[in-house]
């Protein structure tokens, strides 16, 4: 009589079950690096923002410089353009002649990034004329509406919906920011009506402006996520919306005038420094965009104002009074209020989503072949069992 064979169901269960542990594990490794990528830029995001600020206030304030603010914007422009450039250049470094077609194919079908950058350049205009007719400290207030349009917008153009915790924590940022910023909004200058100017044309043009501002922002984030017809990375976006922001701020340049130091005048070490920073902001808020969304851009840049502020009053003597820090603490709690909140919400577009499909394709194939593997151990099973 012959023993009775040992069955090997445990053990293929056993390995079955260590394959989906595995597979849940790379899941939640990838998810984790994701939020940490998402907090650098951020972060960065927000840093960059506010030595920006620090540094053209160091600029202007201090050095007294009277450069021509469109011509640090041209540059940095050129200087995003050529480092996009230099990105893709280095992941088609084996052949030369795909790269020049592939650019020259950017260059011509990038009509998507054209329409951001001419919105982009009439939000400029938008900003000159609300300026012109209403008062400084009217704009700065009505400025703070942007975060709303980014939310309304999110929720029309991504189907996102916002839990009321977020919602109020969006409301309570906008009611710190303009406490803090009260400084500048908050005088008999800032809030003396030009005489010469059409208040009603001027409350238009900034309300128009924001509202163009939220829009813009969902609109880069939804080509960025959603757009499949052309398959392009954030490096390839970046490049044809500097292509397309650079013959629009060379309009503004040329109409200037170069300012009171005309064409190519009063330029310093520092201002060039502001052109490279501003380069940076580009690049880092479509990171921002890419590894989170339009809002979380939003609260970092917002955010830059309060650590503006306080590496202003470190290094350049500015105002940081008791009620500014309480508002600031105000401004941090309803960031901190909209990024931690646990409650579930639905979205169309998952946080970490990307414009790439090659990354979702190897992802899949990844979970395929986890898939395959876990399928041909349970017909093995099957036929141990039979």
């Amino acid at each position: 009589m012959q023993p009775r064979a040992i069955p090997r169901t445990n053990s293929i269960e056993s390995q079955v079950d260590n394959l989906t542990k595995n597979t849940m594990s790379t899941e939640t490794t990838k998810t984790n690096n994701v939020r940490l990528i998402k907090l650098g830029v951020l972060c960065i995001l927000c840093l960059q923002n506010s030595c920006f600020t620090v540094l053209r206030r160091y600029s202007q304030g201090v050095l007294k410089e009277n450069y021509s603010k469109h011509e640090v914007l041209l540059f940095g422009e050129v200087v995003k353009m050529i480092f996009s450039a230099y990105v893709i250049s280095t992941q088609k470094r084996n052949d030369s002649s795909s790269f020049t077609k592939h650019m020259t194919k950017l260059t011509f079908t990038a009509q998507k990034m054209y329409a951001l950058s001419l919105i982009y350049g009439l939000m400029n205009i938008l900003s000159y004329v609300a300026l012109r007719n209403v008062s400084a400290g009217i704009f700065t207030i009505c400025a703070q509406l942007k975060i709303l349009t980014t939310a309304s917008f999110s929720t029309l153009m991504l189907n996102r919906r916002y839990s009321l915790t977020k919602w109020r924590a969006l409301f309570t940022l906008i009611i710190g920011v303009l406490l803090f910023s009260e400084p500048i909004w908050n005088t008999s200058e800032s809030l003396a009506s030009n005489k010469d100017g059409n208040v009603l044309l001027g409350s238009a043009a900034v309300l128009t402006e924001v509202t163009l501002s939220g829009f813009a922002s969902i609109y880069f984030e939804k080509v960025i996520k959603t757009d499949t017809s052309q398959q392009l990375n954030i490096w390839e976006r970046n490049f044809q919306l500097a292509l397309g922001s650079f013959p629009v701020y060379l309009a503004f340049m040329i109409a200037d005038g170069g300012g009171e130091a005309g064409l190519g005048g009063g330029w310093s070490m520092v201002t060039f420094a502001l052109g490279i920073l501003g380069a940076a902001g580009g690049l880092l808020v479509a990171l921002s965009i890419k590894y989170g969304d339009a809002i979380l851009k939003t609260l970092a840049t917002t955010g830059a104002i309060i650590l503006s502020s306080v590496l202003d009053h470190m290094f350049l003597s500015g105002p940081l009074d008791t009620k500014m820090v309480l508002s600031g603490c105000i401004v941090i709690t309803s960031i901190f209020n909209y990024s931690f909140d646990a409650t579930p919400q639905s979205q169309s577009i998952p946080p970490h989503s990307s414009n790439s499909l090659t990354s979702k394709k190897e992802d899949d194939n990844e979970v395929s072949s986890e898939d395959e593997e876990s399928q041909s151990l349970l017909a093995n099973l099957s036929k141990d069992d039979k």
